[in-house]
């Protein structure tokens, strides 16, 4: 029989990923999103998860047999990150709970669950490195722990499993998310290009010279759907890295060499993108108009906020993946080949000018 995933968040960065897998697997894929975008193979579902009405209603008829969930709202404070973000995922389960065929429910978070809200960030004591799944939760509100009790609250009522993905920074293609490093950094070297400035690392000392890592958000879709489908995955929680680790010295200079551009070695002073790409929006638009790209607005593309946040943390990052090693998942991939490969796909749609 084939399965029915509904996947919340089907246009991010994450979303898209496990949507497209999923189409190429043989399943039937529902995308829902406040404002859904073609992809090929997904059946569109536009529906704003703060409506309950309008959803249970956009989801009528429908039985999926799987949801993932990859979606959430930022707020001006974690109080509200953590109201609005577990009212989304609540609405969502109470939605799909009249038509009783959802099996299973995959929510993906990511390593804020070790690290702290946007609020403390990086902050306070923390666990030590690399980040394993068993050290718990901080003693410390976080919107990531809200989602994932909306989960088991839902899981323990109607009687499907679940399991909890934890990313680290995702890399991967999706026009206006608002937590983008591979474009942001794309669009950075092109403009560092444009104008003759160097490509400067922009975060800590710490960051620039650590271990750490990043998830492709394919590496992620294959453990979504691996855990999905794998009974000895169900109720559990798992990291989701690509396997690697690489220290930003070096990747810096990788990413660098790909866009042609001159690479500033680190003086040990931060230089945040947000207060480097500030007046870069008419910059962008020239680019834009001269190439013929598909989108002149810079706000759309770039993140420097969460690149930002990424790369000037004061401590090394770095994740266990024994967990689900141990239960059979094999992916891998090499993490600069995974912002190779996004850039190249950037060039080939026209979001970033061909080399």
């Amino acid at each position: 029989m084939t399965k029915t995933a509904l996947v919340v968040g089907a246009t991010g960065i994450q979303g898209s990923a496990i949507a497209a897998r999923l189409v190429k697997d043989g399943w039937h894929v529902l995308g829902l999103a406040r404002s859904p975008q073609e992809q090929a193979g997904v059946t569109p579902i536009a529906a704003d998860l703060l409506d309950p009405i309008a959803l249970v209603q956009a989801l009528e008829g429908l039985k999926p047999t799987h949801v993932f969930l990859t979606t959430w709202l930022r707020q001006d404070t974690e109080a509200e990150n953590i109201r609005v973000n577990g009212t989304m995922v609540r609405n969502l389960l109470d939605a799909v709970r009249p038509a009783g065929s959802v099996e299973h429910v995959a929510l993906v978070t990511g390593l804020k669950h070790y690290l702290g809200p946007f609020e403390a960030y990086g902050k306070g004591s923390l666990p030590k490195t690399p980040f394993r799944e068993n050290q718990g939760r901080m003693d410390v509100a976080n919107f990531y722990y809200a989602q994932e009790d909306e989960v088991f609250a839902a899981a323990a009522r109607d009687g499907f499993t679940y399991s909890i993905h934890r990313p680290h920074t995702v890399i991967g293609k999706a026009v206006g998310n608002a937590m983008n490093m591979g474009t942001t950094l794309a669009v950075y070297a092109e403009l560092c290009k444009e104008t003759g400035r160097p490509f400067r690392f922009p975060g800590s000392q710490v960051q620039w010279d650590s271990l750490t890592d990043m998830t492709d958000a394919r590496q992620l879709a294959d453990q979504v759907i691996w855990a999905a489908t794998t009974p000895a995955a169900r109720n559990e929680d798992f990291n989701i890295v690509n396997g690697d680790v690489f220290r930003w010295n070096w990747m810096w200079h990788r990413i660098g060499d790909y866009f042609g551009v001159a690479v500033e070695n680190f003086d040990g002073v931060e230089s945040p993108l947000e207060e480097q790409m500030k007046d870069d929006a008419s910059v962008w638009a020239e680019i834009a108009a001269k190439h013929g790209l598909a989108e002149k607005d810079l706000s759309r593309l770039a993140s420097p906020w969460h690149t930002d946040a990424d790369l000037g943390r004061p401590i090394e990052v770095v994740t266990d993946m024994s967990k689900s090693r141990a239960l059979g998942f094999t992916g891998y991939i090499a993490t600069d080949k995974a912002f190779f490969d996004l850039f190249d796909r950037l060039r080939a749609d026209g979001i970033i000018p061909k080399a």
